[in-house]
């Protein structure tokens, strides 16, 4: 779960396993509807051939992960956008990140070694997100390997929405979300733009030459 979608050379290589014998895991799987084969999602350019399968947790798979309070929270929602409209639902699902806004703007400034991209996938890590980062063009992809809350937002997208907004307000760029595995995707994928990295690399050097700044006046001094 925590890779994603993934081949099956990938994952005879990650579990140290044969190709005969992932196959057969992955048919048993596959008949026991857990998983299913699914063509890889290629974003950008497109080579030639056609995509490698790429197997992925179905939501019988995912039930293994789902709590017992999702139903609770969709009658929940059900009943406040009966009675308050959409927008209460938005307000509410606005209300539910800003709740750990603060938490995870506190992780991106501690960050240190980290990319801004990479903190905030550590904070969402310790929060049951089995989130990464991997290369993309003109930038990175923040990738969600689970979610904690799909079925709830596969019925109420506001949930999937305010995070973006939160995602780009931590961030300080507009940030694109690309899938959810609330609508059915393998991984939620947002593409977080190359002008990060100069951001980052300014905020540093201007902390060093603050840094030299000091030590200078402090051997002066």
């Amino acid at each position: 779960m925590q890779s994603g979608p993934s081949t099956a050379a990938e994952l005879a290589e990650r579990l140290h396993l044969t190709p005969a014998g992932i196959r057969r895991h992955l048919t048993a799987l596959t008949e026991e509807g857990l998983i299913e084969a699914r063509e890889q999602r290629v974003y950008g350019s497109r080579g030639r051939g056609r995509p490698a399968k790429v197997f992925a947790l179905t939501d019988q798979g995912r039930a293994g992960f789902r709590q017992e309070y999702d139903d609770l929270a969709i009658q929940a929602l059900n009943y406040l956008a009966e009675h308050g409209g959409a927008e209460a639902v938005r307000q509410f699902a606005s209300t539910r990140v800003a709740a750990v806004e603060e938490r995870y703007r506190e992780r991106l400034a501690a960050g240190e070694d980290l990319t801004p991209a990479e903190a905030l996938a550590a904070a969402l890590t310790d929060d049951g997100y089995v989130a990464s980062t991997r290369p993309a063009a003109a930038g990175v992809q923040l990738c969600q390997h689970h979610c904690p809350v799909a079925h709830v937002a596969e019925e109420f997208p506001q949930l999937c929405e305010a995070e973006t907004e939160t995602f780009a307000r931590l961030l300080g760029v507009h940030v694109q979300r690309l899938a959810t595995i609330a609508h059915g995707d393998g991984v939620c994928t947002t593409h977080v733009p190359d002008v990060l990295r100069d951001d980052l690399a300014s905020r540093r050097t201007a902390d060093n030459s603050h840094q030299n700044v000091t030590k200078n006046v402090q051997q002066e001094g």
